[in-house]
């Protein structure tokens, strides 16, 4: 059994649980302990702690990741009704592709069990066998990172700034859709500015997201694995003091586009990445984590459309093309049809709704094609 390699919780922690209030987090989640294994029947959330640098400049160090669990599980939950167990830790194996295999069968053994992974540490790459466990799942994947790089290769860098080109390149090629959120253009050539035009991904630069914080919403809405990387955060607010990053996103931000990815109904594995498991850098993470559950906690369960009864719908023509939208009456959010294309490159088979927001729909008003829209449009032809 694949859990069988997941490690513990540490002794230390669980002596500290025993003296939180009644009410905190800690009293209300299910451990993994060196005497019990959590029974995941009902489960709605599994977090995993990942011991796996080795595709980054760092060297593997034992990490239990008790300042996490200390900071996380001291705080009190909101008005949730959601069930979580927390499966322990997952060691490093003798090579980094015995723990990307780990990661992969207990990723997709979690999702099968329609259980939602939230997988903390390790560095970024460690993205990429979470993306590759939806391998057998029968469904194209849609990939969303908080991030200040676009993680290409490029020359001698650390296979945890290069993932995204391997999930690009390798079989079998399951990606419909990369959003990057928080990008900075001097971290990124041009080339991979370029590219990700080429491709027709989606990709908001720190100022705009900053400016207007909701426009990730739709990208989060429409995407199966948030993938953060820590290095997207001020060091001012996340305490990395190691690897000083002036510049990122503040603390409020980050835990607001958390919230995001909770409310969203399709995310299935949210991951936050690339961080050093000290005290300072734990606090925050366990608030990005308290937020993400927090979304989960109002999911509308909107996502798929069993009818569109409960939803208006708006025809615009713009130019030759007639765009179709959708708005919720339950929540007033928006979505618009990506039309069936009858040829054998068709990635979706189907027509799909893809999230957007009321600005696209006054966009397209006055004859403007929303630019979401239309990079679907062109990769399903790709």
């Amino acid at each position: 059994m694949v859990f069988d390699f997941l490690q513990p919780v540490s002794e230390d922690f669980i002596t500290f649980k025993e003296h939180l209030p009644n009410h905190a987090l800690g009293k209300k989640v299910v451990f993994h302990t060196v005497k019990d294994f959590p029974d995941l029947e009902g489960v709605d959330i599994a977090i995993i702690c990942v011991n796996e640098y080795r595709g980054s400049e760092q060297e593997n160090q034992q990490n239990t990741f008790t300042f996490f669990r200390k900071h996380f599980y001291s705080l009190f939950p909101g008005n949730w009704n959601v069930s979580l167990v927390d499966l322990g830790n997952i060691q490093f194996g003798e090579t980094l592709e015995d723990t990307y295999f780990l990661v992969k069968s207990i990723n997709e053994d979690l999702l099968r069990k329609k259980i939602i992974p939230i997988i903390i540490g390790g560095s970024h790459d460690v993205t990429y066998p979470i993306y590759r466990a939806y391998d057998n799942l029968d469904q194209m994947v849609n990939l969303a990172t908080i991030d200040n790089q676009f993680d290409f290769a490029k020359e001698n860098v650390a296979f945890n700034k290069a993932f995204l080109t391997k999930i690009i390149v390798d079989e079998p090629n399951n990606m419909f859709n990369f959003s990057n959120i928080g990008y900075q253009t001097y971290y990124n050539s041009q080339e991979e500015i370029d590219l990700i035009e080429k491709l027709y991904f989606d990709a908001y630069r720190l100022g705009e997201v900053s400016h207007k914080i909701a426009i990730a919403e739709p990208v989060f809405r429409d995407a199966d694995i948030v993938s953060v990387d820590m290095k997207s955060v001020q060091s001012a607010y996340s305490g990395n003091e190691k690897d000083f990053n002036p510049n990122g996103f503040d603390g409020k931000e980050i835990c607001a586009l958390a919230r995001y990815s909770g409310i969203s109904d399709k995310v299935s594995t949210f991951g936050v990445f690339d961080w050093n498991p000290s005290e300072k850098e734990s606090i925050l993470v366990a608030q990005i984590i308290w937020y993400f559950i927090e979304g989960f906690s109002y999911r509308s369960k909107e996502y798929p459309f069993g009818t569109k009864e409960n939803y208006l719908k708006y025809i615009v023509l713009v130019e030759d093309e007639e765009l179709i939208f959708f708005k919720s009456n339950k929540t007033e959010r928006w979505w618009i049809e990506i039309p069936f294309l009858d040829n054998k490159n068709n990635k979706l088979k189907r027509n799909t709704l893809l999230p957007c927001t009321h600005d696209d729909y006054l966009a397209a008003c006055e004859q403007e094609i929303p630019s979401r829209w239309w990079k679907a449009y062109r990769r399903n032809l790709l």
